[in-house]
């Protein structure tokens, strides 16, 4: 896992949602929903993150959905202390910017 050189709002939304997910995968989509950024801003952040080792992807399997594949993310198991810590250091008080996150479960 690099060290992110640059760190924006929009980037640590990302992660904030990411964190908020840590027990499952979530579609990007739903990370754009989540922060109220726009798709064309959130998919780079994720192939960013995905490309220095902090973001895992899949392609979704599941053969009863009807559409196309979905790819989920995750946050890196060895990014979460990293990512906790940028939060924290980057956003003490827990609310960045007053947006709140709204992550839903996959159905």
């Amino acid at each position: 896992m690099q060290d992110l050189k640059r760190v924006t709002e929009p980037t640590l939304l990302v992660i904030k949602a990411l964190i908020s997910q840590s027990e499952s995968s979530t579609w990007g989509l739903e990370i754009v929903r989540a922060t109220n950024l726009k798709s064309g801003t959130v998919y780079p952040i994720l192939e960013r993150l995905e490309e220095l080792g902090w973001v895992t992807s899949e392609w979704e399997s599941d053969s009863q959905r009807n559409g196309p594949r979905r790819k989920l993310y995750r946050l890196a198991n060895e990014a979460m202390n990293s990512a906790q810590d940028l939060i924290a250091q980057r956003n003490p008080s827990g609310s960045l910017s007053n947006q709140s996150l709204r992550i839903s479960k996959l159905a």
